[in-house]
């Protein structure tokens, strides 16, 4: 009787064993079937289809579409383009420091870093490329161009440009080390520091706590730490920052993800810095990542108001591993999770429609939870701000004008004519009239969204049958909204003249005056320096009787 309990016992503890092997060996095999499959597929097609087969382009191709069915940020990185990878994680490349564009068939320079070797050897922005080291760029890509312009730092690279449309110059420019400043622009005004963030790279949060030590030490009374259009980056920088105002050892964020070991637990190892000065988060739909770790661990501890728009909702967090031939894979190996305990991951691409799409987990589906002081959150959808400010929408008419490079052509002409532009402090732009002329020595003109609606309106009433019987209704329709380019010029002046006192700063004082004169008219750092300003209403919006949700409604209805 024992040896037959104790039979049926071993067999009860093998069976799951033996079940999980031949799952094991279910899914290996199958593994093993369709890596044969493909290979011989491939073989097959190199020997026998028409044309010749490029290896390296083909397999990538289907590497790519295998990675994408999982999520975005899992890539295969060949050595080709490991440079890319570098600084994305450092900051630095060597080349010769200006953004490129390319227009009409050519490439221009859109933008210059102030000091490096693009700044210093005499280029300016709008420059149009005709050679980099005696290659004509006529038929050249943007990216093409981008591999001329880089290499080995202190090596000359020789350009000729076209300036103004018409002078054709030879440059030679030493390059170098370019490092693209994590702190774009900070300053003090009325005792509220402003700390511009753009990049979560290494050593990023060193250069964060040099910038909050300086104000520190001239005696500012609240910060402005400004996440808007970060993209993230090294998870370990966000904590790094977030450690200068929090408690030691608070849980700022912790991974849990398939490989048990890989999942950890960050906590601050150093006393803070500053535990009480009152601090604002600038975020918007564009800040991600390590962005949105800082914004709700700092939300979660109650340590600072979260202001702006709804966050991307970036949850996952990778890692590289290293392929054969100098390649590299990027996987996403865990998603993180902030001190409440919430994941803020927006969009589950395990799940898919029929069809391939995903979509952002509705707010009905998220799960509440609380922050330190007890204040509700929610999980699966970005950050919440605090104190919601609607984000302005610009004119159609600004949108052409932009994108269309007339302001940026009208600021080449108007650098041309100004050496100085004096004080940025001081700086107004009152030439709108000279603008307006240039504008319509272009011969400007551009459509409504209404219009492009009606006019497709109009071709399925004709395909209906009902055009003919509606051309009056449609001939007033199109009278009402038919607009006039002198009209809206100066109907949307104002913002119109914004866009272009913020790219004449760019070209006299770069990034940093760009950033400078965009504040001088910024709705959301106006609201955040408003709240600072108020400590009742700043410690009644971190209270426990305030939640984002209520405040983001109680904001709109305003």
């Amino acid at each position: 009787m024992k040896k037959r309990i104790l039979s049926i016992a071993l067999a009860s503890l093998l069976l799951p064993l033996s079940q999980a092997a031949e799952k094991r060996g279910t899914r290996e095999f199958e593994t093993s079937k369709n890596l044969d499959i493909f290979n011989s597929i491939y073989k097959e097609l190199d020997m026998l289809y028409v044309d010749t087969i490029q290896p390296e382009k083909e397999i990538k191709y289907g590497i790519d579409a295998m990675l994408n069915n999982l999520d975005p940020y899992t890539t295969y990185i060949p050595e080709s383009e490991m440079d890319n990878l570098k600084f994305m994680t450092t900051g630095e490349y060597a080349g010769v420091g200006a953004i490129i564009g390319e227009r009409n068939g050519e490439i221009y320079i859109s933008e210059i870093y102030e000091g490096m070797p693009a700044f210093k050897s005499g280029l300016k922005t709008g420059d149009v490329f005709i050679e980099i080291d005696g290659q004509s760029l006529n038929g050249k890509t943007t990216s093409q161009a981008s591999e001329l312009l880089k290499g080995q730092a202190k090596t000359i690279v020789k350009v000729k440009v076209r300036r103004n449309g018409k002078e054709e110059i030879k440059i030679d420019v030493m390059r170098d080390k370019i490092s693209i400043p994590p702190v774009s622009y900070s300053t003090i005004k009325d005792g509220i520091g402003y700390i511009n963030f753009s990049s979560f790279t290494e050593k990023s949060g060193d250069a964060f706590a040099d910038a909050f030590a300086e104000m520190k030490k001239k005696g500012i009374k609240a910060l402005v730490i400004d996440l808007r259009n970060n993209p993230g980056g090294i998870l370990g920088e966000a904590v790094r920052i977030t450690n200068l105002f929090v408690e030691k050892k608070s849980t700022i964020v912790y991974t849990q993800g398939k490989v048990k070991q890989w999942d950890e637990t960050y906590k601050a190892t150093r006393e803070p810095v500053d535990r009480h000065i009152p601090i604002a988060v600038l975020v918007n739909r564009n800040s991600a990542s390590a962005a949105e770790i800082l914004a709700g661990s700092l939300q979660d501890l109650d340590r600072a108001a979260i202001v702006g728009e709804r966050t991307y909702g970036k949850g996952l967090v990778q890692t590289t591993r290293n392929l054969p031939y100098g390649g590299n894979l990027k996987v996403t190996i865990s998603k993180y999770y902030i001190p409440s305990g919430r994941c803020i991951q927006a969009i589950d691409y395990s799940r898919r429609s029929k069809d391939g799409y995903v979509q952002r987990i509705p707010d009905s589906l998220t799960t509440e939870f609380k922050t330190a002081k007890g204040r509700i959150v929610r999980d699966g959808g970005g950050i919440n701000p605090d104190l919601y400010v609607e984000p302005e929408k610009g004119s159609t008419i600004a949108y052409y004008l932009y994108s269309n490079n007339l302001i940026f052509d009208y600021v080449n002409i108007f650098q041309e004519k100004h050496e100085t532009i004096g004080s940025l402090n001081d700086f107004k732009f009152e030439d709108y009239e000279d603008f307006k002329k240039f504008v319509k020595e272009k011969n400007f003109s551009y459509k409504l969204k209404t219009e492009e609606v009606l006019n497709s309106l109009k071709e399925i009433a004709k395909e209906e049958g009902y055009f003919e019987s509606s051309s009056e209704e449609f001939k007033a329709l199109e009278g009402k909204l038919s607009h006039n380019v002198e009209k809206d010029l100066d109907l949307f002046k104002d913002e119109i003249v914004d866009l272009i006192s913020i790219e004449i700063a760019k070209r006299y004082y770069y990034q940093k005056g760009e950033i400078a004169e965009m504040l001088k008219r910024d709705k959301t750092f106006k609201a955040a320096v408003e709240l600072l300003n108020d400590n009742a209403r700043y410690d009644q919006l971190l209270s426990p009787k305030a939640t984002t949700e209520e405040t983001k409604k109680k904001t709109e209805k305003k």
